[in-house]
Formats: structure tokens, C-alpha cells, sequence
């Protein structure tokens, strides 16, 4: 037997393929100087208590205090996170990220006063400060927001409670990443080549591209045997978390978890709703796309197993990391030469962390602070899928870029509503450019099949999750138990609905939800779905050119957090209250799926 093809360890990565933190910090004594002086920094906290009604300008220094205080446990926590998914068993950031949650926790209590002492002023005194104090006015949607959700704002002796055992209450959602990253040991299985490799995270996605079925078979077995291994306590981890989530909606009077996470910014639940409603309609469109797929494959039987790899046999593209930089600067190059200039300086100054190695964290991300750069993680293998991967977290890290230099701190950040937006937007402009660039009829039945397998996993499979999350929140509330059979019976028939009869029962997808850490994230799902919808919408403007589209397109990234998401989306051009936008997407959906139907006719 062949020595099995072992991932690199952290040190033995070139520096060219590693993130550069060191603006954030220099070195780990940098960052506990900036701890120990937060820290210090924290015992000033009671002085400002009781002040807010003292007059404008105590207001403004205690707004000043607050923010300085937010902006700094921001930075020390994005440098411990960021050391520690690197390498997640390297127990040096383990404690180093242990220490900056623990902080942010206590500041988040040594602050926890300042909303319910800002509610016990009136609106009129309010009004007041803001007319006296000229310097207030930056800070007037940032105080409506407050006062806007007087209704769910506890005393300030109950929001420090709350805010001390923040570490507890997240002591699941811990559990499970650590569990999921660093704990769980994964079988050796063959890779394409007969090689024996160790399966992990971000290998697993690649091996569910292969061509090879046995290789398929093998590491979708091979992966939920450990899944279900676990069962009981992965379906314990997410419990717990639920409950944390129905905990928190009924102590701050909210009539459920999904209005308490969707009211911060003023998500109407009819929008998820409509999601809902919407692509339940149009399953039949994804099972005849699984059809086509099982027709493609020439299979007697389609698994989920087959539900990732090309329909046409081997990938007639692969692109090396290299090779991918190259063709995202072209494929983004209708949102303008300052947006490709910003992509350009991300690769210059290492903002990205490239490749895997042993302990990374899966899969891939855009983090950072106010005051570092928006850092991606990525855990890179030849493919046109994470082609996708690098231009979608481009999308978030431009985003974030964008709305840091335009914005004050107070609004340097955006809602997770409208975090996946830029991203996708992204994801379309490369379909576009890879379907107006590439004439080999199977280049592009490739690339509309990638598209497709994309809205499949973005809008239909989010989806799925999202009426998973809503009904175990839901079933919580009622009393229900959440045990893993309970789970796994519930995930098996819900994925049988969403694929259809074209696609066989396998056992092991029962155990997916045990692996899906955004059911860790709070109602976080359902915006891949929306987002994606909108980003067709945005996306389709730009390209035809449309008056003032890339100027409102850029508008929204530079908005921040300044606006209701929903209005700064109106203001983009789409508005997401109504279904249309989501319908849109579909007909985009099947018309692609229409071409690839009669792409594949002329081989």
C-alpha cells in the first residue's frame, strides 16, 4: 500500500501562500500590550455610568468611550481568530483566542448599561442632545437603532447578566467547532489517482468532484461514518445552541428566535417567508435539473454522492491559484478600474491565506476589523469551484474595504442581510465572462452546469437549511427534543423533497445537518439565498449597462451599516420585500438550464 499523501503542516508553507497579520500586530507581545491596555482601559467604564443624563456633551463622550472600546475588542479578537483558524491545534492561539473572547465578553458586560441608560431618556431629550451638540449628529442613526428596540432592551443590571454568561450560553457553538476542526479523525480513502489520502474538510469537496464514482461512493461514506459516529453529541452541541437562541428571543419579548435575529435590522419575516414560499414552488425546476444531471451520468440509480461532480466527464478547465488571480481581474472588470485596483492590492500585501494544512480551519471566509485588512481564508485545490470561492470572498473583502474608507466606525460594518450580496454579484459577473470567453461547446455546458450546481447549492440548498433552522427553532419552542434520530428522520425527508424522485435515499444524508456549522449562526442561512437572488438582479443591471447601475452598485458597497439594509438595497435598485426579484432568479435558472438541455443534444 502507498504512504497516504499526508497535509502540510503550518510551518512548512512558503510565506507567499500565508495571510500577512503582522499590520494588525507585529508579534504576539504587540497584541498582549494592546490586551493589557484594553483591559486597563475597561476599569474606566463605571465613571461614565449614570452620566447620559447629565447633558450633550457627557452623551457624546460616552458614545466616544463605547465606540473606542468596540473598535479595539474588535481588532485583538480578529487577530486571535484569525492565528487560531490558521492552525487550530496549535494551542498557543487556542489560549490566545480563549483570552481576546473572554475580553470581548467582559466588555461586552462592562458596557451592557449604556442602551438601557440611553432608553430612559425620552425621545424629546434626545432630540435635545442632538440640537445642542453639533458633534452628536454623526451618530443619530446609530442612537435610533436604540431607541428603535426599546421594546426588547432589559434593564441594565439584566443586560450585564446576559452579557457575563455570553461565554456559557456559547459554549455549544465552541464545542462544535473545535469537534468539527480539530477533534474529528477522518478514514483514509483513495483519491483519483489510487492514492491513499487522509480525508479532510476541504479535501472532501474536492473528491466529490471527482469523475471517479468509486472515489465519490468512498468519500461520502467514509465522511458520514464519522458523522454518525457522533450523532449524539453533534445533535447535543446544536441543541443547546437552539436553545440559547429561544432563550434569548424570550427574555428580550420577542414572539420568536427568528424575529429576535431578523428585528436588529429590520427584516420583515415576510421576507423569509416568501423564500420559502417561493422556492417551494419552484422545486420542480431543481428536480428536473437532477433529472437532466442522472441523465447525464448515464446511471441507473443517482446518489448524492453524484449531485457534485461534472455532468461531462473531466473538468476542461482547472486553474492553478495563479492562473485564477489572472481571470478574476478580468471577469470583475465591469465594476470599474478603482474595484480592480483594490482586488490587485489584495494580492500584493497578503490578504489571503491560500492553501491548507493540518489543523486549518474548512472551508473559506472573509474576516477583519475596522482597522485591518479584509483577510481571506481559503483552503485552495485546482478547480473552477474555488475559482468561484476566490472571486465570491473577494466580493465580501472589497465590500468591507469599500464601506471602511467611506465610512466613520460607527457604520464601517454591514449586516449580515447584506453580507452575501457583493459576493454573489461576483459569482455571476465570472459566469458571464467565462460564457462570453469560452466557445468549446463542452467549456460552456461545463460552466453552465457549474452555474447551475451554484444556484442549486446557493438558493435551493440554503434554502433548505433555512427551513431546517426555522423548524428545529420551532420545534424547540414547543417542548420538542431534539435528538439526533429525531434530527436525522426530519433532515432525510426534507432532502427527499427538495431533490426529488430522481434522486435515491441514501442513508448517510440524514447525518448532514451534524456538519453544517451555520446552524450555529442564527437565522445566518436564508441570506445566501436572498442575497444570491439580489446579486442576479445587480449583477444583470451592471452588465447591460443600465443608467447609474455600477454608481448605485457601488453606492451599496459603500454604504456600511448607515441605513436600514432593506432601504440601502432600494436605494441599489432592488427591493427584497417583494418575491419578484427571487422569481427573477428563477427564470435565470431555467433559462441556463434550458441552454444546457440543448447544448448537450449537439455533443
Amino acid at each position: 500500500m502507498s504512504e497516504a499523501k499526508q497535509l502540510p503542516n503550518r510551518s512548512d508553507l512558503s510565506v507567499e501562500e500565508t495571510w500577512d497579520l503582522t499590520p494588525i500586530f507585529k508579534d504576539d507581545a504587540a497584541f498582549d500590550a494592546a490586551y493589557d491596555a484594553l483591559s486597563k482601559q475597561l476599569e474606566e467604564a463605571p465613571t461614565y455610568q449614570g452620566t447620559l443624563k447629565n447633558g450633550a456633551d457627557s452623551f457624546l463622550k460616552a458614545i466616544e468611550y463605547l465606540l473606542s472600546v468596540y473598535r479595539e475588542v474588535e481588532k485583538i479578537y480578529v487577530y486571535s481568530h484569525l492565528k487560531n483558524d490558521q492552525d487550530t491545534s496549535n494551542t498557543t492561539y487556542q489560549g490566545l483566542y480563549a483570552r481576546a473572547s473572554s475580553l470581548a465578553a467582559q466588555s461586552g458586560a462592562a458596557l451592557a448599561w449604556f442602551q438601557p441608560e440611553v432608553l430612559t431618556l425620552s425621545d424629546e431629550e434626545i432630540d435635545g442632545y442632538f440640537a445642542e451638540n453639533k458633534e452628536l449628529e454623526v451618530y443619530r442613526y446609530f442612537v435610533k437603532q436604540m431607541t428603535d428596540e426599546r421594546a426588547h432592551v432589559l434593564s441594565a443590571k439584566e443586560e450585564e447578566l446576559l452579557a457575563n454568561a455570553s461565554e456559557v450560553l456559547s459554549a455549544s457553538s465552541d464545542t462544535f467547532s473545535v469537534l468539527n476542526n480539530a477533534d474529528l479523525k477522518f478514514p483514509i480513502v483513495k483519491d483519483e489517482a489510487g492514492n491513499d489520502v487522509e480525508l479532510s474538510h476541504g479535501l472532501y469537496g474536492q473528491l466529490m468532484e471527482s469523475t471517479n464514482r468509486e472515489v465519490r461512493e468512498a468519500a461520502f461514506k467514509g465522511m458520514y461514518s464519522v458523522y454518525e459516529q457522533f450523532r449524539n453529541t453533534f445533535a447535543s452541541t446544536l441543541t443547546a445552541n437552539v436553545k440559547k437562541h429561544n432563550f434569548n428571543a424570550k427574555v428580550r419579548n420577542f414572539s420568536s428566535a427568528r424575529e429576535a435575529a431578523l428585528s436588529a435590522n429590520h427584516i420583515p419575516e415576510s421576507v423569509y417567508d416568501t423564500l420559502l414560499d417561493v422556492v417551494d414552488k419552484n422545486l420542480p425546476l431543481l428536480h428536473r435539473y437532477v433529472a437532466l444531471r442522472k441523465k447525464l451520468l448515464n446511471v441507473d440509480t443517482l446518489h448524492m454522492y453524484d449531485m457534485y461532480t461534472p455532468v461531462l466527464g473531466d473538468a476542461p478547465i482547472k486553474h492553478s491559484y495563479e492562473e485564477a488571480k489572472e481571470i478574476s481581474l478580468k471577469g470583475l472588470a465591469p465594476l470599474g478600474e478603482e474595484y480592480i485596483d483594490i482586488v490587485k492590492e489584495a494580492y500584493a500585501d497578503r490578504w489571503i491565506d491560500v492553501v491548507e494544512n493540518k489543523g486549518k480551519r474548512s472551508g473559506a471566509y472573509s474576516s477583519g476589523s475596522y482597522d485591518t485588512k479584509p483577510y481571506i481564508l481559503l483552503n485552495w485545490h485546482d478547480s473552477l469551484n474555488h475559482l468561484y470561492t476566490l472571486v465570491h470572498e473577494m466580493g465580501h473583502s472589497v465590500h468591507s474595504y469599500y464601506t471602511r474608507k467611506t465610512q466613520p466606525y460607527v457604520y464601517g460594518d454591514y449586516s449580515i442581510f447584506l453580507a452575501e450580496i457583493a459576493s454573489t454579484t461576483n459569482e455571476n459577473l465570472l459566469t458571464e465572462y467565462l460564457l462570453k470567453t469560452e466557445t468549446d461547446p463542452k467549456v460552456r455546458a461545463f460552466v453552465l452546469n457549474h452555474y447551475l450546481d451554484g444556484f442549486k447549492g446557493t438558493i435551493f440548498r440554503q434554502t433548505q437549511f433555512a427551513e431546517f433552522e426555522h423548524f428545529i427553532h420551532t420545534e424547540d419552542a414547543k417542548g420538542t427534543p431534539l435528538t439526533s434520530e429525531f434530527l436525522s428522520d426530519y433532515y432525510a425527508d426534507l432532502n427527499a423533497k427538495y431533490y426529488g424522485p430522481s434522486v435515491e435515499k441514501d442513508p448517510e444524508i440524514a447525518y448532514e445537518w451534524s456538519r453544517i456549522p451555520h446552524f450555529y449562526y442564527n437565522y445566518y442561512v436564508f441570506q445566501y439565498s436572498t442575497g444570491f437572488s439580489a446579486a442576479a438582479a445587480l449583477a444583470d443591471k451592471i452588465l447591460k449597462g443600465e443608467e447609474n447601475a455600477l454608481e448605485n452598485y457601488l453606492g451599496f458597497l459603500k454604504a456600511g451599516s448607515s441605513d436600514y439594509p432593506i432601504e440601502v438595497m432600494k436605494k441599489a435598485g432592488v427591493d427584497m420585500t417583494q418575491a419578484a426579484y427571487i422569481e427573477d432568479a428563477m427564470k435565470v435558472f431555467e433559462a441556463r438550464l434550458n441552454e444546457l438541455e440543448a447544448l448537450v443534444e449537439t455533443f
